[in-house]
């Protein structure tokens, strides 16, 4: 069996002039990146037309380590969607070179659903991860001058700073540092600390942000730290936002690139959904709902992360209206579910499966919670057994709900026209009501205690001391109004990631509070969530090479 990439490199590409002209761009409208990449403008977006078109979100049950299948499913869906004649474009995230090289690998999709060029998109693509680690770090370089600067400091007190700097790279050496050290001349010396680029709020940022001028004023809104009187210090006092925004003058613009089957994928931004929001860019979702008729795009991890931040964030901040749900579900992640060991996720087991189905079952009722109807699609694994499938349709109808076994890795949009069929009669013919969870006139405890008693399950919600102190300081600074951007495992309900299937009789346990101000939310950190990943004992970059020909190998 070939491997992703080698599906990839023996793809016969159409020029990107091609695919931009099925959107009915011109190639005078792209800034091009080569043959494959290009830039699409801001002025494309019309927003009466993104009212008008369809938008589906594609989310997950809880996830095992190695994820199960959104992007497949999502390209695959647009390459479906296309087969049976209907205008999609898949509209996603781009990689972070962490994961690339950490645990996951490559994450452009995976067989026969792909978007490529792949090699590109899985590494600097078009530099947009690298503009916002350098906006990023550029107002940290700033920080540390002004706490230098003996004509125009701030009275910054550096014990309160909390902006970090960040790198695209699972390193946690990085968690904790000090800076400013050897001397007068080097700086002031303070604690720091690195974040992965998916989690710098400039990435939040760009993917909040609805042009330029709305960038450049969130910008100026991310608080860094008091001064010793006790008053906000925000970046726009750094008289520094002009020039982060010159950095993201490209980046904002989101990037066209396509299927393996040469229909149109749009890839911008690219932020986390266990310490972030999990969605690609507002900019990019209309960019998508402006120029097809259905929009296929995913939230991060499962229901419980990507989802309902997609939701209560995103949506309530840009006004989309998602038009209905994909539910991807694999029998491996059911068997994990159920109490299967690692070893044994490919083993068919009946009576695994059927404990595991508890976690999509509170995943399809959560969904009804925001209105949303739902259509699940079963990724298809060798191994699965007809008798594993047939639970997952007779619990799905038990909630009116169409289970349709997805084929897409193996054979394409051919594989995947019934899952396209179910999905556009869902969006066409059974709209859904979408509504958030809550409304922002809640206080932040309410909406933590909304999300983990309604999303999660819990019994209810409790704050360590830190965080108690923090939420004073975020009432004080008239954050409050904000939504709750929760950060927590995304391998259980809970916030332990050992509670597998739905747990029952547990608490929330909140440890610290960060805040997002220039995006425009309050990041809630349970159990032990880290923003900056660790590499896993053997990471994927072990298995990677390129040839003196340039050929990649590894990468998938």
């Amino acid at each position: 069996m070939l491997t992703d990439i080698e599906i990839a490199q023996k793809a016969t590409m159409r020029h990107i002039n091609e695919i931009a002209a099925t959107l009915g761009v011109s190639s005078d409208e792209l800034e091009h990146y080569g043959k494959y990449k290009a830039k699409l403008p801001l002025s494309l977006i019309d927003l009466s037309q993104v009212a008008e078109n369809k938008l589906i979100l594609v989310t997950a049950v809880t996830p095992t380590p190695a994820g199960e299948g959104k992007t497949t499913i999502s390209v695959g869906l647009t390459d479906g969607l296309n087969y049976i004649g209907k205008r999609a474009t898949a509209v996603l995230r781009e990689p972070s070179l962490g994961p690339v090289f950490g645990m996951k690998g490559g994450a452009a999709g995976g067989g026969y659903s792909q978007v490529v060029p792949m090699e590109d998109i899985n590494l600097h693509f078009t530099g947009d991860f690298s503009a916002i680690e350098k906006a990023n770090n550029l107002l940290s370089a700033a920080i540390d001058n002004n706490l230098q600067s003996k004509t125009r400091n701030l009275g910054l007190d550096p014990r309160t700073i909390v902006w970090k700097r960040v790198m695209d790279m699972n390193d946690r050496a990085l968690r904790h540092v000090v800076v400013g050290l050897g001397g007068t001349t080097h700086g002031i010396p303070r604690e720091e600390g690195f974040n992965i680029t998916p989690a710098s709020e400039i990435m939040a940022i760009l993917c909040m942000a609805t042009d330029l001028e709305d960038l450049k004023k969130r910008l100026g809104n991310i608080y860094i730290g008091n001064t010793f009187r006790g008053e906000p210090i925000f970046a726009r006092d750094l008289h520094i936002v002009g020039a982060m925004a010159i950095l993201l003058k490209d980046a904002i613009q989101p990037n066209l690139v396509q299927t393996l089957e040469g229909n149109p994928a749009i890839l911008h931004g690219g932020p986390f959904a266990s310490i972030a929001q999990g969605t690609n860019s507002i900019i990019a979702t209309r960019m998508g709902l402006s120029l097809s008729d259905y929009v296929v795009t995913e939230a991060g991890f499962g229901a419980d992360l990507g989802a309902e931040k997609f939701f209560d964030i995103k949506c309530a901040a840009s006004g989309l209206k998602p038009d209905g749900v994909v539910m991807v579900v694999t029998i491996r992640a059911l068997r994990h579910h159920g109490g299967a060991l690692k070893e044994d996720y490919g083993k068919p087991s009946i009576d695994l499966v059927k404990k595991g189905l508890v976690n999509l079952e509170k995943h399809l009722q959560n969904m009804r919670l925001f209105g949303m109807n739902t259509v699940v699609a079963i990724n298809y694994f060798p191994g699965d057994s007809d008798e594993e499938i047939e639970l997952v349709k007779e619990l799905s109808a038990n909630y009116n709900t169409p289970a349709i076994v997805a084929r897409g890795f193996a054979q394409g949009g051919k594989g995947m026209a019934e899952l396209a069929y179910a999905v556009a009669d869902m969006v066409e013919n059974r709209p859904s009501h979408f509504h958030t969870l809550y409304t922002n006139n809640l206080s932040v405890q309410e909406k933590i205690e909304t999300i983990a008693t309604k999303i999660y399950g819990a019994n209810g919600v409790t704050y360590a001391a830190k965080a108690q102190q923090q939420l004073k300081q975020l009432v004080k600074l008239g954050f409050e109004h904000f939504p709750v951007c929760m950060a927590k495992t995304p391998k259980s309900f809970s916030d332990n990631e050992h509670k597998i299937g739905r747990p029952t009789d547990f608490t929330i346990h909140v440890r610290e509070f960060e805040w997002a101000s220039g995006a425009g939310f309050v990041i809630p950190i349970l159990g032990d969530i880290m923003r900056m990943p660790g590499l896993p004992s053997v990471p994927a970059a072990e298995g990677m090479d390129i040839s003196n020909d340039g050929i990649i190998t590894g990468l998938s």
